[in-house]
């Protein structure tokens, strides 16, 4: 098995975190296999035989997962040429590991019969959508992992097994329809305490690559997430109505939210560290757009976003809103992205509006660093729910490039100040102005590892 450690993991193998998580967060370890199931297919590039896809290893892996023991690991291992794995849904078991090992591919089936929810229900266009049981299940199950420097590609952008669509074309036609797909995701965790995702590489999710709900623990470190910007709704990670959560030392390149925390109807979503990351295309840190549960305590911290859509932003609305508050962005290093800092409280969504009225405040920006041109939007709901920022030393290498849209704000500037100036209708400024102290962000940018690649 490939033991690979992750550069510069070791430095912060004990994450000194200014955590919100309230775990002391380690460098994961990959547990021994309880059975190395060798493969049997090859790939060419990202390319099965067609006659390949008719041989998955759904049952030999479920059957390895089901009799492993709990602090073990399934291993996924290439044998000589065959370097590949076929399967459709598989569930992982309590404090059961799938490894997949380095020059390994685990790929999606293209059959949406693989996936039903209910006969017929995935892979198809409709009203209700979200008909497709995930490629990874980690239902109500602690201590379970996906771990490996191999790779799991849910294949979106290929055509489905004798239909001339891929997964990302029926997402794109429930746009245009004003309607929902049914594609599955990589990963669903529900109610999975301390779950662990590790150096794995996730590619191509036909939706949402990782969502975690319900549960208390998830660590992602060193994850690579890659996929291409024509995958509508290919979410990177997205946790929510969970509590003690870090994402770590990991790069993400997704067609939607590279990290996007969820804060739906339920329990709040609480403690959450973001730290030590690089986000390229995509539509950035997200809050939202579901906050009527509230999302409290979340730091987020040495982050790079690269040529993104957006940078910072919270988003909700008054069918799905509520708190989001005790919020904290520090060491942000921004370049190239439409709308670096976007507190978005009329967000659009399908829902009929109701009286969940979003309230974005305690938004701290520390040390934030923001190079190219781009708009600010700083949009408070109306004048009794309003927008409550914090700018501590935020940079604008080019302050005059940034458009400015803004309302119903109460802005505190400092102790650092900033180089831009806010205006807008009932916008509210105290605190200091002056000269900044651009961040640093030498270093900050660097490539999406490739295939078998760590930084």
């Amino acid at each position: 098995m490939s033991r690979v450690i992750l550069a510069g993991a070791l430095v912060s193998a004990m994450l000194p975190l200014c955590a919100q998580d309230t775990r002391t967060v380690t460098e994961p370890v990959i547990p021994h296999s309880c059975t190395v199931l060798t493969a049997q297919l090859k790939a060419a590039g990202k390319v099965l035989a067609q006659a390949d896809e008719e041989k998955p290893d759904t049952t030999r892996i479920q059957a390895a997962l089901d009799h492993c023991t709990a602090g073990q690991a399934v291993e996924l291992q290439s044998a000589g040429a065959m370097n590949a794995f076929l399967a459709g849904p598989v569930q992982l078991r309590a404090g059961v590991t799938l490894v997949v090992d380095g020059g390994v591919t685990l790929f999606g089936s293209r059959n949406p019969r693989d996936y039903d929810l209910t006969p017929g229900s995935c892979g198809t266009v409709s009203q209700r959508g979200h008909g497709c049981k995930p490629m990874i299940a980690v239902d109500h199950v602690a201590g379970a992992g996906v771990m490996g420097d191999g790779t799991i590609d849910g294949r979106g952008g290929a055509k489905l097994l004798g239909q001339d669509v891929t997964w990302w074309d029926l997402a794109q036609e429930a746009k245009v329809k004003n309607l929902n797909q049914s594609c599955p995701r990589i990963i669903i965790a529900t109610g999975a305490n301390n779950f662990t995702l590790y150096r794995i590489r996730l590619e191509n999710s036909p939706n949402f690559h990782v969502s975690y709900s319900g549960g208390n623990g998830f660590t992602a470190w060193g994850v690579i997430i890659n996929t291409g910007k024509e995958g509508r709704n290919t979410d990177g990670i997205d946790p929510g109505n969970s509590t003690n959560v870090t994402i770590t030392h990991c790069y993400i390149r997704a067609g939607d939210d590279n990290v996007a925390i969820k804060a739906g109807t339920g329990a709040p979503t609480t403690h959450m560290t973001i730290v030590h990351n690089h986000f390229y295309y995509g539509h950035g840190m997200s809050i939202g757009s579901e906050t009527d549960g509230g999302a409290i305590a979340i730091r987020v911290t040495d982050l790079s976003i690269d040529g993104a859509d957006n940078g910072i932003r919270i988003k909700s609305n008054s069918s799905r809103g509520g708190l989001v508050t005790d919020v904290v962005y520090e060491d942000i290093c921004i370049r190239e992205t439409k709308n670096p800092i976007f507190m978005d409280t009329n967000y659009s969504y399908r829902g009929a509006a109701t009286d969940k009225i979003p309230v974005f405040t305690g938004i701290v920006l520390r040390n934030v660093r923001v190079d190219g041109p781009g708009k600010l939007t700083l949009d408070g709901f109306d004048a009794q729910h309003r927008l409550g920022m914090t700018f501590d030393n935020v940079y604008f290498g080019n302050p005059s490039a940034q458009k400015i849209e803004a309302k119903y704000a109460d802005l505190i500037l400092g102790p650092g100040a900033t180089n831009i100036q806010v205006t807008g209708n009932d916008v509210k400024i105290s605190g200091v102005t002056g000269s900044t102290k651009p961040n640093a962000c030498d270093g900050k940018f660097v490539p999406l590892p490739a295939a078998g690649e760590r930084h």
